[in-house]
């Protein structure tokens, strides 16, 4: 009998893993996928099997960590939110012409309507551009079976495989049916005729892109006959219905005794264009109901040979941004709407704000007293709780754009004559993609004040290890600050005024200075002294 789990889809997704014969996952925390290696990391068969699950400093390290097991022939699986795709990238798109031998799976979590992120982005798009297999699960359940079937695919293709998760997939519950785990691979490097296409010289890359656009037909006849895209008919054919993902959720939550309509259901890619053909073939119009961008809804245009009315994000039925709901599902349905709450009737609006005892707290309070004294000091801010001194009271940053951006962004700015030019970034966020900005900074000797504010941990995803803590001092000095010019303290009020002699000293400066202001996380200090008293208890 098959054991059933109540599990989020970040958990489905990591006991499948598991499951399949994981031998490592790679991943640095991003919301809405954190929960994929926290789950492995607490669960016993991946301490039995001595899996490897801690923290990468980036996306990019992930990937390329993940494709070195594969390399060996065990099963890896890379974790991380939609814009960590953007500094995977490079390795990501490069995978697809390596390809893989161990099973190589790549998690991307979406975040539509930017509930914790600073764009929407749909990592579908990534797939296709890298002509690499995508997955896209509708249900835990789906989201478990999937990612087993995506590891034996990976190893049948030799090809690194795209798993698209969404937010309200991502940290939703359903009850899951398991299924026995399978003994992880042994030790075995690629098989001599496939070695040379480990080398991207541009002789093995023509022949590899060709090889790969040939067998990318072959993943298209995969998902026309995979157990995950399925076409179900439907009396009522003046439309036909394309759900992708979670949407199809959302489709089926309108119908519970059975869409009258004509559908397709998408999980895996490439899009099949002979089932799409099929169905339009059978219908007067088709709905594209797909979470993110209109990825499927702009190929049908150039999939479909004669004309059809192609309705979706596009033309205005489902809303252009933001995810989907059942109720905007239902709206483009042309069915009668839910009695709605307004949002002001259930909760009340609350703005985030900075922890009451936080560090970064101190250290705004601080930086905003000095920079006041200047007539225009500018302020390059980074991702992470710090971002929140933005809002009110202190309204202490001018810019925040993507992660490692702020040290670059204050050297560009100098390079323009701003003065002064300030950096803030995170303990975390520095290890992830500072440093080398801040190379770029000592190589020029830009008149930069860098204020790493350091709470020994990753915060804003849950208090992850962080990857410089305790070392922050000597990268910074291997990098080439002036030892005199890298400055700590710790941020309290009862430091505020050395806090502030110390920014003024370093702004006067004419060159790269480093202030650490360290405290930990009052969340973590919390969970540890927690911990230290139940082990006394003991």
């Amino acid at each position: 009998m098959a054991n059933r789990e109540l599990l989020l889809g970040d958990e489905a997704l990591a006991l499948g893993a598991l499951h399949a014969g994981l031998s490592g996952v790679y991943a640095y925390p991003g919301t809405p996928s954190t929960e994929i290696t926290e789950y492995i990391q607490n669960h016993p068969l991946a301490a039995e099997r001595n899996v490897h699950c801690k923290w990468s400093a980036n996306e990019k390290t992930a990937m390329e960590e993940a494709l070195g097991m594969s390399f060996c022939g065990k099963r890896a699986l890379v974790c991380m939110k939609h814009v960590g795709m953007n500094v995977a990238a490079d390795a990501f798109v490069n995978s697809g012409m390596t390809g893989a031998n161990g099973g190589l799976v790549v998690v991307a979590a979406d975040d539509p309507s930017m509930h914790s992120s600073q764009n929407e982005q749909d990592s579908r798009f990534y797939g296709k551009f890298a002509f690499i297999p995508v997955f896209e699960p509708s249900t835990q359940q789906e989201t478990y079976d999937m990612v087993r079937y995506a590891f034996d695919y990976s190893e049948r293709f030799h090809i690194p495989v795209l798993m698209r998760l969404t937010t309200r997939m991502a940290h939703s519950r359903a009850v899951v049916e398991t299924a026995p785990a399978r003994e992880p691979n042994a030790y075995a490097c690629p098989a001599p005729e496939r070695m040379r296409q480990w080398v991207l010289m541009p002789g093995n890359s023509r022949v590899r892109y060709n090889t790969l656009l040939e067998e990318y037909a072959r993943f298209e006849e995969e998902a026309a006959a995979s157990r995950f895209n399925t076409f179900r008919d439907g009396a009522d054919r003046s439309r036909g219905i394309i759900a992708c993902g979670i949407a199809y959720n959302y489709l089926m939550e309108n119908y519970p005794d059975g869409c009258p309509h004509p559908v397709l259901k998408i999980a895996q890619y490439p899009l099949p264009r002979a089932e799409v053909r099929r169905l339009a073939s059978q219908c007067d119009s088709l709905l594209v109901i797909e979470e993110g961008q209109p990825l499927v809804e702009e190929q049908l245009r150039g999939i479909l040979e004669t004309p059809l009315p192609i309705r979706g994000r596009m033309s205005g039925e489902l809303p252009r941004t933001g995810e989907l709901t059942p109720d905007s599902v239902r709206r483009a349905l042309g069915l009668e709407p839910h009695e709605a709450h307004a949002a002001s009737q259930i909760v009340v609006p609350r703005p985030p704000a900075l922890c009451q005892g936080c560090g970064h707290r101190d250290m705004y309070t601080a930086l905003t007293e000095v920079v006041r004294e200047y007539d225009n000091a500018r302020v390059f801010s980074d991702i992470g709780c710090y971002t929140l001194g933005w809002l009110a009271p202190f309204h202490a940053i001018d810019t925040c754009v993507e992660m490692g951006g702020s040290i670059t962004m204050a050297k560009g700015a100098a390079d323009a004559g701003q003065h002064p030019s300030i950096a803030v970034i995170g303990d975390s966020t520095f290890t992830h993609s500072g440093m080398t900005g801040l190379l770029d900074a000592v190589n020029e000797q830009a008149n930069i004040t860098v204020i790493i504010s350091d709470n020994l941990t990753t915060g804003m995803t849950g208090g992850q290890d962080s990857a410089g803590t305790g070392r922050l001092e000597q990268i910074c000095a291997g990098i080439g600050v002036d030892p005199a010019h890298i400055r700590v303290v710790v941020p309290l009020p009862r430091n505020r005024e050395e806090l502030k002699a110390m920014i003024r000293e370093e702004i006067a400066y004419r060159g790269v200075s480093v202030i650490i202001p360290r405290r930990e996380c009052i969340q973590t200090a919390k969970r540890h002294n927690a911990a230290k008293t139940a082990k006394s208890a003991e």
